[in-house]
């Protein structure tokens, strides 16, 4: 299950994923991730627009005109949970089951530093170049072990840029104007630090 917030003002992107356990490998019912990074101002339209936008059938279920591709994120700060509501008051609510597994970017943290935020919610991971033996999760064979773990997944359907259709008018003069919503799909794979295999089990067979 996934879940995706867009924070504008803030310039902050929520990204939740609710990942079914398999009992019998020792996990409970649901693990919950969540990756924080920034959001350009280019990666969907304006809200303001949405508003005025009606779409017609909004009920049925639309495949994306683009397909964007695959963004390959390296997430390697740590977020803490308690702080993280200077950041985004959404992050309380949305990541509350992911308390210990919040994730966003060194780079994405050094934006949001000169913008004024608070850098103790952050902490950064380690990372193969602190220890020579971390590997990937899927080639390590210990699950008690720490490794870097990856996890997929795909918006299937989101509002990415406005159309625009022309019109003229009795003196022949052609003017633009917002005519609908150009709809995109765009995968994402996000590399992350775990403390133990364990916490990666769906990285085993990719």
């Amino acid at each position: 299950l996934l879940t995706l917030i867009l924070c504008l003002c803030q310039e902050v992107k929520i990204f939740r994923a609710l990942i079914l356990g398999e009992l019998e490998r020792g996990q409970s019912q649901f693990q919950a991730l969540c990756f924080v990074t920034r959001l350009h101002r280019n990666e969907i339209i304006p809200s303001e627009s949405m508003a005025k936008l009606r779409q017609k059938n909004p009920r049925t279920v639309r495949q994306a005109e683009e397909v964007r591709g695959l963004e390959h994120l390296t997430m390697d700060v740590a977020v803490n949970f308690s702080k993280a509501a200077q950041l985004s008051s959404h992050i309380h609510n949305v990541c509350a089951e992911a308390k210990e597994a919040i994730y966003t970017r060194e780079e994405d943290v050094k934006f949001w530093l000169e913008k004024g935020v608070d850098g103790s919610m952050f902490e950064v991971l380690p990372q193969t170049s602190d220890l020579p033996d971390l590997q990937r999760c899927k080639l390590c064979a210990d699950r008690w072990k720490p490794c870097i773990c990856s996890y997929s997944l795909s918006i299937e359907w989101y509002p990415c840029m406005l159309k625009y259709c022309k019109s003229r008018d009795a003196g022949g003069k052609v003017s633009s104007y917002k005519c609908g919503i150009r709809s995109c799909q765009k995968g994402y794979t996000f590399d992350y630090y775990v403390p133990q295999k364990q916490l990666c089990l769906w990285d085993e067979e990719t």
